[in-house]
């Protein structure tokens, strides 16, 4: 008699059967959420002792999963994730064939006692250029130095 249908007990009182629908689909997305972090993006807990510590992983945790969240939006919107042959593909399984890709400098000192940097980026395989093609993406041919980052700052 019940199949196909959901059976929720809770001892929440005075809501409606549409609002506690709703908090048990937030549950289950924060469920998710969690899941996504501890496995695909392989996040764990780290026992951190100074507060500024716990901040920068919470930190680092939510904006790993904000791209997370975006790169699935992003495949369902371009259709990737819905029919043909590129149905399976999950943000999991596109960062999975994403993941080759690189970014490498090359150092070339001058005789000034000068350094050259180039930033190149390596080849993607035919597979990932067809993934990047179909979320319209394209990577550059090399990355500009035109901009400081805070790994050049001095750190106090």
């Amino acid at each position: 008699m019940r199949e196909g249908a959901y059976l929720l007990r809770t001892n929440l009182t005075g809501d409606s059967a549409e609002d506690l629908w709703k908090k048990y689909i937030q549950l289950t997305e924060a469920e998710a959420a969690f899941r996504a972090l501890k496995s695909e993006l392989s996040i764990r807990p780290i026992f951190h002792q100074l507060e500024r510590r716990v901040k920068a992983h919470v930190l680092v945790a939510f904006l790993g999963y904000a791209l997370w969240v975006t790169l699935k939006h992003l495949l369902v919107r371009k259709n990737l994730a819905a029919k043909d042959a590129w149905s399976k593909i999950s943000p999991g399984k596109a960062l999975s064939m994403l993941s080759g890709l690189r970014s490498a400098d090359i150092v070339l000192p001058t005789t000034d006692r000068r350094e050259i940097r180039l930033r190149r980026i390596t080849t993607p395989t035919q597979e990932q250029e067809t993934l990047l093609a179909h979320l319209d993406m394209h990577l550059p041919e090399r990355i500009d130095f035109d901009y400081e980052c805070s790994a050049d700052s001095e750190v106090g």
